[in-house]
C-alpha cells in the first residue's frame, strides 16, 4: 500500500517564512540546492540576485542548470523582498527579456 504524501502549506508572506521549503515554489530538492551555496534561511534571499544564485549552484554542481531553476530562483527572491507568491513559469518570460539564453 502506497503512503499519501500531503505537502506542507506554503507561506503566505515572506515574514511567515522560517524554512526553505516554506517558499513557494521551493521543495526539498531545491532547498537543498540553495544550503549547497550557503542560502540557509529564506531571509538570506533577500536582495540576492537569482542569476549569481543561478551561477553559483552550476559552479557547485559541476553542471549546467535547467533555466527553470533560474526562474524559480527569480520567483523566491522577489516573494523575499515583498512580491506576491507566483508560480515559477511566471518568470519565464522575464527571465527570457533579461538573461537571454542561459
Amino acid at each position: 500500500m502506497n503512503a499519501i504524501r500531503i505537502k506542507a502549506p506554503k507561506a503566505a508572506h515572506a515574514e511567515a517564512c522560517e524554512r526553505l521549503e516554506d517558499l513557494p515554489n521551493i521543495g526539498p530538492s531545491l532547498a537543498a540546492d540553495l544550503r549547497l551555496i550557503g542560502i540557509g534561511h529564506p531571509r538570506d534571499l533577500k536582495g540576492r540576485d537569482p542569476f549569481v544564485l543561478y551561477q553559483k549552484l552550476a559552479a557547485a554542481t559541476g553542471r549546467r542548470q535547467d533555466p527553470c531553476v533560474l526562474d524559480t530562483f527569480m520567483a523566491a527572491t522577489d516573494f523575499m523582498s515583498g512580491a506576491a507568491a507566483a508560480p515559477w513559469w511566471h518568470y519565464t518570460p522575464q527571465r527570457k527579456v533579461v538573461y537571454g539564453k542561459v
